[in-house]
């Protein structure tokens, strides 16, 4: 019997864990889909504060959670919890730490300020994934990142990871949508992404910036993924020119997207569609 293709979802946002918006919704749905299409996923968000977890059954997993991981010189306990949306017979990983994600905001505060510290919750929020896949010894073969706080995972899956036997022929794929921040990410952050694997020379599109914006961190994804989704129907035009002069695979918006982005699997991932 053929073993079923196995799917990573890194998503910024899930409904109904945060209020409804398109990319919520499509990494709510979407999932959904693609199993029962017979893949088997995984499907990992940010634990934001302002999540009821009482009321959405979310519980700590004990034998996930309890690594720290080191960011700018300082350790961070990784807390790993789940729920599952009944109706569709799916689970929800959320990474947690006491530091990044208690507040109630998302990206920023009630007033509409983006928080400072955006750029290293970035960092937690990719590795963690990462290294939770390492612990639950779950192989993917294609992960698909939606939402800019994923942004970073394509970099780390080929360069950091590279080698690693869980994530060495996984094929990435991002999905770009128009939900960019407003306030550069501070000075700096390309030092806190200098870990062991990571040359000055994988960072092209932000070094040369002195402060990274939405375009250049979006850039940085591009460059390390194997396909790309125009996830939303205004696609920022400097991406959109940026992603057909690197000449890789990608999908224009398209309405239909879930027989859409199955069959783009396919021509990434070639035995999705045996």
């Amino acid at each position: 019997m053929k073993e079923p293709v196995k799917i990573l979802f890194i998503s910024q946002e899930i409904t109904p864990y945060l209020p409804e918006s398109e990319i919520a919704t499509i990494c709510r749905e979407y999932p959904q889909y693609v199993q029962e299409k017979g893949c088997e996923i995984r499907t990992f968000m940010p634990c934001f504060g302002c999540i009821n977890e009482r009321r959405n059954q979310l519980h700590e997993v004990q034998r996930l959670s309890g690594m720290n991981l080191i960011i700018d010189d300082t350790d961070h306990p990784l807390i790993i919890k789940v729920a599952s949306i009944q109706s569709a017979r799916m689970q929800v990983y959320f990474i947690d730490n006491d530091d990044y994600f208690h507040r109630k905001g998302t990206i920023c505060d009630a007033e509409g300020t983006e928080y400072k510290d955006n750029d290293d919750r970035l960092i937690f929020f990719a590795r963690g994934v990462l290294e939770t896949i390492k612990k639950l010894r779950w192989t993917p073969d294609i992960i698909h990142c939606q939402g800019w706080l994923t942004a970073l995972a394509p970099l780390y899956i080929k360069k950091v990871y590279n080698a690693d036997p869980f994530f060495r022929d996984a094929k990435v794929i991002y999905s770009v949508y128009n939900d960019g921040f407003k306030k550069k990410l501070r000075t700096g952050f390309h030092n806190h992404l200098m870990v062991k694997g990571i040359e000055q020379d994988d960072l092209t599109s932000i070094n040369n910036v002195k402060t990274v914006d939405f375009e250049s961190l979006s850039k940085l994804a591009i460059d390390f993924s194997d396909g790309i989704i125009m996830a939303d129907a205004n696609t920022n035009k400097t991406l959109a020119q940026y992603i057909a002069n690197k000449g890789i695979p990608y999908l224009p918006y398209s309405e239909n997207y879930k027989e859409n982005y199955l069959n783009f699997y396919s021509s990434i991932y070639p035995p999705i569609a045996e």
